[in-house]
């Protein structure tokens, strides 16, 4: 079974600031990490090639640092790892990193199973593993918490929808984005990061792709356009008093007036 992983790699903090011309995060100098929801994926796909055989390859979009995530991926145990980089990647909404995923995704070859992790901790769309099955035009499913049996044709799988958890039967080849209750993932080796040092992972950018129509990535194939994007403003009042409980329960009623927190109709009843 030859399988796909997407990952991603995300800001370690939340302290990330926002271009306001294009809305997207300021990634340089940030320190980055693998998105966690990612680390199911990978453990998944080395659980099932343990089972049935086969070939695991990582598979990420972004910046030349995004390396070090696949660097990971290599040391958790999968075989081959690429990285999509290309600054007309660059500011693309979930359709177009979709779209460019799916185009990388063909450029590699056929695979029997693709996996993601269920979101990213940066962007929480949930979007990008089903627009990339649509757009390869494969079966998919999502918040997957089990992945049963494997048949010749086919995967077992329990998925989560909120009230009750249903088995499916899903063909391959397909799509599964899954949770992070689907396993306890295996720490990276160090003995197999030594023996992998030099191998280097494959690099593709937009002349390698079929579709080489600018228009279709980055900011340029995004239909969604972020108008204005802002940290929240963090306000902290503190409000100090003493005296007998009269004056104490007085001070605590004016004050809650004050913040609209209790009607004017309970205080005078209160009074």
């Amino acid at each position: 079974m030859n399988i796909l992983v997407c990952i991603k790699q995300v800001p370690s903090s939340t302290q990330v600031t926002v271009d306001e011309k294009t809305g997207v995060l300021n990634r340089n100098g940030v320190e980055s990490k693998m998105n966690p929801y990612d680390l199911f994926a990978i453990e998944a796909a080395l659980q099932l090639r343990e089972q049935a055989g086969g070939t695991v390859t990582a598979l990420s979009m972004g910046p030349p640092q995004a390396k070090s995530i696949l660097e990971e991926a290599l040391a958790m145990g999968a075989d081959q790892a690429c990285l999509l980089s290309d600054r007309r990647f660059a500011g693309a909404d979930v359709v177009a990193t979709s779209y460019t995923l799916s185009q990388g995704i063909r450029h590699l070859g056929v695979f029997d199973l693709i996996i993601c992790g269920k979101q990213t901790t940066d962007g929480d769309t949930a979007q990008v593993g089903a627009e990339i099955a649509e757009f390869m035009d494969l079966p998919h499913a999502a918040n997957v918490t089990s992945i049963g049996a494997i048949g010749p044709d086919h995967l077992l799988i329990d998925v989560n929808l909120e009230q009750i958890v249903q088995k499916q039967k899903i063909l391959l080849p397909c799509l599964l984005t899954v949770e992070k209750d689907l396993n306890m993932p295996r720490l990276p080796s160090y003995r197999r990061m030594l023996a992998r040092r030099d191998d280097q992972v494959q690099v593709l950018s937009l002349a390698d792709f079929t579709d080489q129509d600018e228009r279709h990535y980055g900011l340029a194939g995004s239909p969604t356009q972020v108008e204005r994007i802002f940290p929240p403003v963090h306000e902290h009042e503190k409000h100090t008093t003493s005296g007998d409980a009269d004056h104490v329960a007085g001070e605590l009623l004016a004050l809650l007036l004050r913040l609209k927190v209790t009607p004017a109709q309970t205080a005078c009843e209160i009074r």
